[in-house]
């Protein structure tokens, strides 16, 4: 809720300041101008250019045709037989003893638990301590002023009602000594 009202905050002062240059800039605009605006210049026409022609391209030499020779053609090599590979020597089969079989564990039974019964809680609680809080003193109020004492008369201040006058610009560039020339004698 706070940034739309910050967010028009800053809004209206960048309108306000922005709207204030330009009035005070069309304001010194207006005591610029002369009463009535001077004529509107006419626009120069521009010359046509002589149209410049280029001298023709010369033409492309023609170039010989060159031939190449034939390739030189792949030699064929001869084709190469292996040996064939010497046979493996077949091994006897051999038989795995059998695996020994495992023993018979004994089934292990667990001792009973004891028959110890579990305490029991407690159902109501035990009543609490009764706590008095000690009673506050009384005190006596003091009385507030029903009236108020009036209020010193400061005069506000007086607003001028008339506007002041905007200063006059100089239309003229009042000479400067040094930089103007010399007199001539």
């Amino acid at each position: 809720m706070a940034f739309p009202k910050i967010f028009f905050l800053l809004f209206s002062v960048a309108v306000l300041s922005l709207s204030s240059v330009h009035t005070s800039q069309a304001a010194r605009r207006l005591l610029d101008t002369p009463a009535a605006p001077p004529p509107a210049l006419p626009i120069p026409t521009i010359p046509s250019l002589p149209k410049t022609t280029l001298p023709p391209l010369p033409s492309v030499p023609t170039l010989p045709k060159t031939t190449l020779p034939p390739l030189p053609s792949v030699p064929t090599l001869p084709k190469t037989t292996l040996p064939p590979l010497p046979s493996l020597p077949t091994q006897p089969k051999t038989t795995l003893p059998p695996l020994p079989s495992l023993p018979i564990q004994p089934k292990a039974t667990l001792p009973s638990l004891p028959s110890n019964p579990l305490p029991t809680l407690p159902t109501a609680l035990p009543p609490m301590p009764s706590s008095q809080i000690p009673s506050l003193p009384k005190s006596a109020m003091p009385t507030l002023p029903t009236t108020l004492p009036p209020l010193p008369a400061n005069p506000l201040p007086s607003f001028p009602t008339t506007t002041p006058s905007i200063p006059t610009i100089p239309s003229t560039i009042p000479s400067i000594p040094f930089l103007s020339p010399p007199p001539s004698n």
